[in-house]
């Protein structure tokens, strides 16, 4: 039972994630064929302890397809030959992932623009459009 640090606060049980190995398609030659060198994560999300109901719902958010409908999360990795650096990298973009969901949004407040500005957009529209009045034809009377 290893803690995983997250942030100062929040960290997560290492017993909370699940991983399985299957063999990877990347890269290898004939030695992808005899190890299982891919690694799938699974974490429960909906059930973790260490985690704030927000982050939780902003983790579902971010994590999109890859959250199943009963909350937990999976990641796969099969880009190394090494079983070792596809469970270093499953580990870290799990942990990215949280860290990211940890960050609040800040809420938008919508802005009017100003009345010079909208006097100044008008009056560079106005020159863009007599430039432009300017490419015509010369017309001789």
């Amino acid at each position: 039972m290893v803690a995983i640090p997250i942030s100062r606060s929040i960290s997560i049980d290492s017993d909370e994630i699940d991983e399985s190995f299957t063999r990877s398609s990347g890269p290898g030659g004939q030695h992808v064929n005899t190890t299982d060198s891919a690694v799938l994560l699974r974490f429960d999300v909906a059930n973790s302890p260490g985690l704030p109901d927000a982050v939780k719902q902003r983790l579902a958010e971010l994590a999109g397809s890859r959250m199943t409908r009963e909350g937990v999360l999976l990641l796969r990795s099969e880009g190394a030959r090494s079983q070792l650096l596809n469970r270093q990298d499953v580990r870290d973009r799990l942990i990215a992932l949280i860290r990211e969901a940890l960050i609040v949004p800040k809420k938008r407040r919508p802005t009017k623009p100003s009345r010079t500005a909208k006097a100044k957009r008008v009056d560079e529209k106005k020159g863009r459009a007599s430039i432009k009045a300017g490419r015509g034809k010369i017309r001789i009377d």
